[in-house]
């Protein structure tokens, strides 16, 4: 059973929705014309140390895609602010990693938006 991670916390995963599971390595070029009409992405992360999820999402995002964005696997809780600014909407974990790493873990991560040094630079500037 997973667990979804957004800005509120942990909670269960009530997305009725097929989802179009795309791996980090993925080449969007190739998938030119099959995202059409497509409302909800997935992007697998095989490993925490893999940041091309990330780069995907942002990506997407620069496309224009609006609809639902989930980072799916071994991200951790310190990664959870990049995950937002790249672009996805929520994160989903397993049971083992909720456990390593409780709720309380991802909630200190939760105002990404607060933190962002570049807005700093920016105020100081």
């Amino acid at each position: 059973m997973s667990v979804i991670v957004t800005d509120s916390g942990f909670g269960p995963d009530d997305f009725a929705q097929d989802w179009f599971d795309l791996a980090s390595d993925v080449d969007l070029s190739a998938l030119e014309g099959q995202l059409q009409g497509v409302t909800a992405i997935r992007i697998a992360f095989p490993s925490f140390a893999d940041g091309r999820g990330f780069t995907l999402a942002a990506h997407l995002r620069r496309l224009g895609f609006a609809g639902r964005l989930r980072a799916q696997g071994h991200v951790v809780a310190d990664q959870y602010t990049m995950a937002r600014r790249a672009g996805f909407d929520e994160v989903e974990i397993d049971q083992t990693l909720a456990a390593r790493q409780p709720e309380a873990q991802w909630l200190a991560r939760g105002d990404w938006q607060g933190f962002d040094y570049r807005k700093r630079l920016r105020a100081a500037a």
